[in-house]
């Protein structure tokens, strides 16, 4: 379940920042970790039609985000994977820390830009301004490996693949 959609353009600016109406029942909104509380999402909008806004926003662009698939999963819609640059499958920032595993976005941003996000509590927006600015830092290497015909990330989990 998705309790906050946040989308920003090229340059940051907010295209879209809402809370989203639950599906089923909350057992917990881990408060301390999110500062949603129960007012947030009683009468936002639902699932259903912040679905459609997501998917109108994003339809023929290209799409950069930190775990992409997990996104694309959980709101049911699929996207080109050649209109998708995820960083947390960029292979050359998974490279340069010898990681093979899924690197956090706080790290990146720690690593690759010098500043610290979700210091206090996870914030959608945050995120989402932080993956473009650190999309900018790698933006020509990114769109120069695919320009030249090879793919620069590595592949979502088996399990999400329908969605790219």
């Amino acid at each position: 379940m998705i309790a906050r959609v946040s989308v920003v353009d090229y340059r940051g600016s907010v295209l879209m920042d809402t809370f989203v109406r639950p599906t089923h029942y909350v057992q917990s909104f881990r408060f301390s970790e999110t500062n949603i509380q129960l007012s947030d999402i009683a009468n936002a909008p639902p699932f259903d039609e912040i679905r459609n806004r997501v998917a109108s926003l994003i339809k023929s662009k290209i799409i950069v985000g930190h775990s992409l698939w997990l996104f694309l999963s959980i709101m049911g819609l699929s996207h080109s994977a050649l209109e998708t640059r995820d960083l947390a499958l960029f292979r050359p920032f998974r490279r340069k820390l010898y990681s093979s595993r899924i690197v956090d976005l706080p790290t990146l941003v720690h690593i690759y830009m010098g500043r610290n996000i979700r210091l206090g509590v996870e914030d959608s927006l945050e995120n989402a301004r932080a993956c473009i600015d650190l999309f900018w830092s790698c933006e020509a290497q990114f769109e120069h490996v695919i320009h030249a015909g090879s793919w620069p990330c590595d592949l979502p989990p088996v399990s999400y693949s329908q969605y790219l």
